[in-house]
């Protein structure tokens, strides 16, 4: 009896393990990561879940959080995964920010989204519309030739 509480014991002291990404592959239909769980062990091709709609390629040496089922190390999947120094802070309750390693990214504050390059330029495909005024559509009043300025768009 004691054999087999001393087994399950060890099975659950396995089920969650935390790690550091080493390297990745996202060319498949699921994303596989290496990581690196402690001195001694290093899991390859382990697969990573994400919520639908988000993807992302977790830099190497993010923190990552591993389930493995039943216990079984060698059946092991990444659950979450963070990249501490390139990480938003400062948010407040219930505001949201995608963001990347180079400092771009979409927040959405209390006050309104502000979208950030980081320094590269930042691309719209499509029309953008601003209270009912289209950047590619839209004409100007006022307009007459030579050096003259136009009115305001209508």
């Amino acid at each position: 009896m004691m054999d087999s509480i001393q087994r399950l014991y060890q099975r659950l002291l396995h089920v969650i393990g935390r790690g550091r990404v080493t390297q990745g592959n996202d060319t498949g239909n699921v994303q596989t990561l290496q990581l690196r769980l402690g001195p001694d062990e290093v899991r390859d091709n382990t697969p990573r879940l994400a919520e639908f709609g988000f993807t992302s390629m977790p830099p190497t040496g993010s923190d990552a959080v591993l389930v493995f089922v039943g216990g079984d190390r060698s059946n092991g999947v990444v659950i979450a995964t963070g990249h501490q120094s390139s990480r938003l802070k400062n948010l407040k309750a219930g505001e949201v920010a995608i963001y990347d390693d180079q400092g771009q990214s979409v927040y959405l504050t209390r006050a309104g989204i502000i979208v950030n390059g980081g320094g590269h330029a930042v691309t719209v495909i499509g029309d953008v519309i601003a209270d009912g005024i289209s950047l590619k559509h839209h004409v100007h009043s006022g307009v007459s030739t030579g050096l003259s300025n136009t009115g305001g768009p209508v």
